[in-house]
């Protein structure tokens, strides 16, 4: 029997792009990537487990801002380059502005429009 991670197509570096969506509501929360390790510690923990480009190291949702992402189901797309996780978002705000989703800006007449509020300021989630 084949191990699931070995299904899926990891890009040149071994990493696939994750989408995080709000399993209560559908809307799309953020976007991040994953590695072999983070994916399974995700799926045995029960909790989003990121890699982190920036740090090169793995990274908890929330392990700073206690914003952590409880996941409810994994799923691959078609093309088995891309992982969908259904998550339930630990007090409601899924992006590091503060903000319940990263998605919060919208193209508008060739201008960037902040079209969702900051619900807790970031410097006093992250101190």
């Amino acid at each position: 029997m084949s191990n699931w991670l070995d299904e899926i197509r990891w890009t040149a570096d071994g990493l696939v792009p994750v989408i995080a969506q709000e399993a209560e509501t559908g809307k799309i929360l953020m976007f991040a990537w994953m590695n072999r390790e983070s994916l399974r510690l995700t799926a045995e923990e029960g909790y989003a487990v990121y890699w982190s480009r920036s740090r090169n190291r793995l990274w908890r949702k929330g392990e700073e801002s206690g914003h952590r992402q409880k996941v409810l189901e994994i799923r691959l797309d078609c093309d088995e380059d891309v992982v969908l996780i259904q998550v339930e978002q630990v007090g409601g705000i899924a992006c590091h502005t503060g903000r319940h989703s990263c998605f919060y800006r919208r193209l508008k007449d060739g201008q960037w429009e902040v079209v969702e509020p900051v619900l807790k300021n970031p410097e006093s989630i992250y101190q």
